[in-house]
């Protein structure tokens, strides 16, 4: 086991607040190798020939889909019933719309109230082509985030239809990027250990190796409390699953409220061993000792990446964990973020040779932004998608990316390449209310829903 020295710690946290005071990175400038265009460029949207394109409207339309069997995914204490998302169109005076969509786990109805409030009567009349000042990172608590990012990627798609080309390729600083972007299986939030758990992990897992996937990542399944799972009991059943697919399937594991001493003496040495290709935000950020142990963990597992960053939306809450190496993987989401500063996100990634790979568990209206951004940066890997059944993923457009053999193709049309169906919001209306429940296993315990 490998700990980081108190010392090391320092040096590494003293580094990252003096790569924040600079003056590049105030500007928000990164510095780019000398092979690709526009290094000097220090916002997106810059060198763009600006056109006569204003914003007359912004509409928010709520939608969802209620599952009719018992329930769409479980995980932990949760039994989820419905999925929701948020679409939101901006329109323009010269007949162009953009769309796509904030954050659903902010209330998309919330989001719709904020906007009709806040964003749509400021916005009227403003370029389009000034996006990056506009709505970027305007996000000042959880509901403003979604809002103004959902603005923000809608913008972008009435850039790319203005301009006659895909958004990645308007993001993109090197000469010519890929239209290829490797897609994740993302899934695990099915298995209940009470009922078969091990067996239905390791199906799972030959299910999406089976369809072309290389890359598997799984939650932790359902109370550990209730069902009497423990580290000791979880172990093995790791060990069968990467008996079960093979050295060269890539096995990704996410975050559990496990101690940090079970992590580091117990679940890392493991995960090095069964050559995982990553573990997922081990610690919550908001602990306050959250840099520390992620540098720690990482150098505890030299061939494991770690990632994070799913609830950051900007640069600077980034920063430090790649200047210190705490993760090796950034997943800021698009409907968090926005392209704009996701772009910026980006930028810095690369900066520090990491990665990034998005988290991006809802539907295709976060997904189209988040492939985009993943196509269009220097340090784009992966994008997850979320294996659970989920209408509102592809079918609410007319023709929906192709993914064949775990890569997606992004289509040769301008903005992000799609259009919504007839009738969205009446083939999904809008159903009131959270969209989980508790799992009816545990009631008149005391168990947490969230994890146990």
């Amino acid at each position: 086991m490998k700990i980081i020295s108190r010392r090391t710690f320092v040096s590494h946290s003293s580094a990252a607040v003096a790569a924040t005071m600079s003056p590049h990175f105030l500007s928000g400038y990164s510095p780019l190798r000398k092979d690709i265009r526009m290094e000097n460029r220090i916002h997106p949207a810059e060198g763009l020939e600006r056109e006569n394109i204003t914003i007359t409207d912004i509409k928010v339309t709520p939608l969802s889909y209620q599952h009719d069997g018992e329930y769409l995914w479980r995980c932990a204490g949760l039994y989820v019933w419905k999925s929701d998302a948020a679409l939101v169109e901006v329109f323009t005076n010269q007949g162009i719309v953009g769309i796509a969509e904030g954050s659903p786990y902010r209330g998309p109805d919330k989001l719709k109230t904020y906007t009709d409030k806040y964003i749509t009567p400021l916005l009227k009349g403003a370029n389009v082509f000034d996006v990056d000042f506009l709505t970027n990172n305007q996000g000042h608590n959880r509901l403003a985030e979604g809002a103004w990012a959902g603005v923000n990627n809608a913008l972008w798609d009435i850039i790319g239809k203005a301009k006659g080309k895909p958004v990645y390729q308007l993001l993109a600083t090197s000469v010519d990027p890929s239209d290829q972007v490797k897609i994740y299986a993302s899934g695990g939030v099915s298995h209940a250990w009470y009922d078969k758990g091990e067996e239905e992990l390791i199906e799972e897992a030959l299910r999406y190796k089976e369809a072309g996937y290389d890359t598997f990542k799984f939650r932790n399944g359902t109370s550990w409390k209730y069902s009497g799972l423990t580290m000791d009991k979880y172990i093995p059943i790791l060990k069968k699953l990467r008996q079960a697919v093979g050295d060269d399937f890539k096995l990704v594991i996410e975050k559990f409220p496990w101690s940090f001493e079970t992590i580091i003496n117990e679940l890392c040495p493991v995960l090095e061993e069964l050559k995982f290709y990553w573990y997922e935000e081990p610690i919550p950020t908001n602990d306050p000792a959250s840099l520390e142990k992620h540098v720690a963990i990482n150098e505890a597992m030299p061939s494991v990446m770690v990632s994070g960053g799913e609830s950051w939306w900007n640069r600077y809450q980034v920063q430090p964990y790649v200047a210190a190496k705490a993760m090796n993987i950034i997943q800021t989401d698009a409907n968090l973020s926005g392209i704009s500063e996701g772009w910026q996100i980006g930028q810095m990634i690369h900066e520090h040779g990491q990665l990034y790979c998005p988290h991006n568990w809802v539907g295709g209206l976060t997904t189209i932004a988040n492939i985009h951004l993943v196509a269009g940066l220097p340090c784009g890997h992966m994008c997850e998608l979320n294996q659970t059944f989920n209408p509102l993923k592809w079918e609410i457009f007319k023709d929906p990316y192709p993914i064949v053999d775990g890569m997606l193709t992004i289509p040769d049309k301008p903005g992000f390449g799609v259009e919504l169906i007839d009738d969205i919001a009446k083939k999904f209306p809008w159903v009131p209310g959270n969209y989980y429940k508790r799992n009816p296993k545990f009631k008149g315990l005391d168990l947490p829903i969230w994890w146990s």
